[in-house]
């Protein structure tokens, strides 16, 4: 049996389910072509049934990415997987679709209302209509780890007959634990007579803290497929982390003796900090591999420790992971020259965004002293989120005092002037949020607020990061400036956008078609 592991990323699909994560194409592509350059092996795109935004983006990326193998979920249902065959297609020989079919008996009794044999013959009839369209089917047996051994083998010697490539066993809820899980993969591995004709992978939920962990153990036991997403997003309490399954085979080489993988372990922090901008979800401090915390030494017996020999606290270097930085950023660069170590740092740009974020680079280091990679990440990345911009921030001033009042001017797309107006708030920036609301004749309520700093230092980019319900639906914005009340502006007026746009495209289709 080959110890290479294959890195099956659905941040794209099971990561972008997290509540408050969902991305637009275009950010979508920004990830996957992150994940290709990260080297993934497998990247999960989407659930193409799920949505005709869904199916767009699938197809988009089966498209344009190359190097992985492009996958999409569908049930063990004919119309699921008509649609995802038609998304993936674009792949060529490196299209996959996933299907699956809960088979525990919780599920079997309230879910599916379906006996054993009427599992077996439905999976197997899922396998053998993907077939018909791609060569690489996955097959999953939902809830797997509370499904009866026993039945769980039959129906993955039946799936691998049909002609599934990989079987992949998930703990969907998060309820098994490392000995347990461990012995279910070898139970299949010994009592499958056929399992030599697949791969096994695994699929391992949070909700326990024991995702990680027991997608080791399931490798050490015969699993050769892990399933996971960057900085663990997904579901409820998220899925098993990527980095931390790469890191973990790669720095405990005595533990997985010769288990590898293919990625490429520099483009680990990118990636992480790539899907925290667009998703809006922050990278807690003391995250393992990817957390602020997670190469910083506090305690002077440590900060000694580390300068004279760094392994005394240290098992893995920062620069392994991709976090180096350094300053190489200033006012005078020419657009050629950004554009060049743009290219370096892996964003595929068009020559006219290149230009703006050159104004946008030149503009910064105006007002701080040092512009780093992180700052130029924070610029480039917020691009990806810009949806048609019907409003746009011309000018805002606050003055704090007894009364917080805001005095802001915003361009409207459809009208030449500028339209100004002035409030008060609780707070500079709720002074400021609520002008917004007054000038736009749209009023939202602010459901959550995070801001972080993209570097340190007093003139350090401030990151904000809001969750805004417009009419009962919740939208995610972003921004990001060295004046945390224009970010907070900014992130505001971004989700204002990004709700007008989504509401324009629903407008658009529900109109009849003649």
């Amino acid at each position: 049996m080959s110890n290479q592991v294959l890195i099956f990323d659905t941040t794209l699909r099971d990561g972008e389910q997290c509540p408050g994560a969902s991305m637009n194409t275009r950010e979508k592509l920004e990830v996957a072509r992150q994940l290709a350059r990260l080297k993934v092996d497998i990247i999960e795109a989407g659930f193409p049934i799920a949505s005709d935004g869904d199916f767009e983006a699938v197809k988009a990326i089966a498209t344009e990415i190359h190097g992985p193998r492009i996958a999409g979920l569908a049930r063990c249902v004919d119309k699921d997987i008509d649609r995802a065959a038609e998304a993936v297609k674009p792949a060529g020989d490196r299209a996959r679709i996933h299907v699956f079919l809960a088979t525990s008996a919780i599920h079997r009794q309230f879910k599916l209302k379906m006996a054993q044999d009427e599992i077996i013959r439905r999976a197997v009839a899922g396998v053998q209509r993907a077939r018909s369209y791609v060569a690489d089917v996955e097959f999953s047996p939902e809830d797997a780890s509370r499904t009866e051994p026993e039945f769980l083998a039959q129906v993955t010697e039946a799936v691998i007959a049909a002609g599934a490539k990989t079987v992949n066993i998930p703990d969907t809820v998060g309820y098994a634990v490392p000995h347990e899980f461990s012995a279910l993969i070898k139970y299949l591995m010994e009592h499958v007579p056929n399992i030599g004709e697949a791969v096994i992978s695994v699929h391992c939920h949070n909700d326990l803290g024991l995702a990680v962990a027991n997608s080791l153990a399931a490798v050490v036991n015969g699993a050769r497929q892990v399933e996971c997403t960057i900085n663990g997003i997904g579901e409820r309490a998220g899925n098993a982390s990527l980095e931390e399954i790469v890191m973990a085979l790669k720095t405990r080489k005595d533990a997985f003796a010769g288990f590898t993988t293919g990625i490429e372990t520099k483009q680990i922090y990118p990636a992480s900090r790539l899907v925290s901008h667009l998703t809006g979800m922050l990278v807690q401090r003391n995250k393992a591999i990817v957390g602020d915390n997670a190469f910083a030494h506090e305690a002077g017996i440590h900060q000694h420790g580390v300068i004279a020999h760094r392994e005394t606290y240290e098992i893995m270097r920062a620069e392994d992971v991709g976090r180096s930085s350094e300053l190489t950023w200033g006012k005078h660069m020419g657009h050629h020259a950004v554009g060049k170590k743009l290219a370096e740092m892996g964003y595929q740009l068009r020559d006219d965004e290149i230009k703006i974020i050159t104004e946008k680079i030149k503009a910064l280091a105006d007002k701080k002293k040092s512009v780093y990679d992180e700052d130029v990440r924070a610029i480039v990345e917020g691009g990806f989120t810009e949806v048609p911009q019907v409003w746009k921030l011309d000018y805002l001033s606050v003055m704090t005092g007894a009364i917080p009042t805001a005095s802001v001017r915003l361009i409207n797309a459809g009208k030449r002037e500028p339209v100004a107006d002035a409030g008060t708030g609780d707070g500079p920036i709720d002074a400021a949020l609520k002008t917004i609301d007054r000038i736009t004749g749209i009023k939202g309520r602010l459901a959550d607020y995070n801001v972080a700093s993209v570097t340190s230092g007093k003139d350090a980019i401030g990151e904000v990061s809001i969750r805004v319900e417009f009419g009962g639906r919740c939208v995610t914005g972003k921004g990001s400036s060295t004046d945390i009340i224009e970010a907070s502006a900014l992130a505001y007026l971004n989700a204002l956008n990004r709700h007008l746009d989504e509401q324009a495209r629903r407008s658009a289709a529900e109109k009849p078609t003649l």
